[in-house]
């Protein structure tokens, strides 16, 4: 009797292992298809108006994730959610936050002086090397490099040359000594400045349309597409063509956010990203003359100063290496872009 009773205790036991197995692989399946089946959920955020085609390439972006069916996307713009940099740390921490910052911001935030190269002043000015650029040694070290402090390089895509928007004319280097010019705040902006005269002030750009009206600034250096978004006709009726910079919205996401995402979805999320860059650079291109027409029709006197001299003027931020550029960086980098 004792011998049948151990028995079947050990068959119930067998049982209920089996059952609470089996329960436990189902609580486990239906998790992993909860997970497969819910939407991932993702923020576009960037300063600009929602005019530009940065906006509008974060908008196509959104709407062709979300209607894959496996996304749900919103863009937020006009600076809505907070300024650039702060928004990447944000990004950095694992928020699923995806941020059009630029390479200069990129270098000073994460310690990575050579990332400047590609929008140093006079350096890069022919749009179609952005093309190449994903292909190159070069870029795939940086890659791996922000990579490795939780945030992804997704997309380089061009935003455009950037000039000088002012209160008073300017037609010459000389013309802009001493006046207050809202720059960017970094290395790049910095040394812009110091090599022209300027005095640079690194402001969130929705104070600067305020700030010129209120005379606190003279003007601002920003690419057309932006200048004429933010309506800076109403406040600078004068642009010169410097084009010091070849600026570029380098879009960067959480790479936690990735890794966190199946397979199939990083990728189609990736290629989006990178196909829409690509098609809104050209879009950018083709729109500018068009947003330098629009200037002049609001007054803006457009004055194409001598690039030969802002350009000797600038030479000495390379001699100088104000920048801390790798030796050889600038050579390299030509080369592996075929140039």
């Amino acid at each position: 009797m004792r011998t049948f009773f151990l028995r079947a205790l050990a068959v119930l036991v067998a049982v209920s292992s089996i059952f609470v197995a089996g329960c436990s692989k189902r609580s486990s399946s239906t998790a992993d298809n909860a997970k497969a089946a819910a939407k991932i959920v993702v923020t576009f955020a960037g300063t600009e108006a929602p005019s530009t085609g940065q906006s509008r390439m974060m908008q196509e972006v959104a709407d062709e994730l979300n209607g894959s069916g496996r996304f749900d996307v919103t863009v937020q713009v006009n600076g809505a959610l907070g300024s650039t940099d702060d928004l990447v740390s944000q990004a950095q921490s694992g928020v699923p936050l995806v941020i059009p910052s630029d390479p200069g911001r990129l270098a000073s935030q994460f310690q990575i002086p050579d990332l400047n190269i590609l929008m140093a002043p006079y350096v890069l000015t022919d749009i179609k090397v952005l093309e190449k650029l994903p292909d190159t040694a070069i870029f795939k070290e940086w890659q791996k490099q922000l990579e490795a402090q939780g945030v992804t390089f997704v997309a380089d895509m061009y935003n455009g040359f950037r000039s000088f928007y002012t209160v008073t004319p300017v037609k010459r280097v000389a013309d802009l000594k001493g006046l207050r010019i809202r720059g960017f705040g970094n290395n790049i902006g910095n040394a812009l400045a110091k090599y022209l005269g300027f005095a640079n002030i690194g402001i969130p750009w929705g104070e600067v349309l305020p700030g010129i009206q209120q005379k606190t600034l003279d003007g601002c250096e920003v690419q057309v597409a932006t200048a004429f978004g933010s309506a800076i006709y109403e406040v600078a009726k004068n642009l010169a063509l410097t084009k010091h910079y070849m600026l570029q919205s380098s879009f960067v996401c959480s790479t936690a956010l990735l890794n966190q995402m199946p397979e199939a979805d990083r990728k189609l999320f990736l290629d989006t990203i990178k196909k829409t860059a690509k098609k809104y650079g050209d879009i950018v291109a083709s729109e500018e003359d068009s947003f330098y027409q629009q200037m002049k029709d609001k007054g803006v006197t457009i004055t194409e100063v001598d690039l030969k001299e802002f350009g000797d003027t600038i030479a000495p931020l390379y001699t100088n290496n104000d920048l801390g550029l790798s030796p050889g960086l600038k050579e390299r980098l030509f080369k592996e872009l075929g140039l």
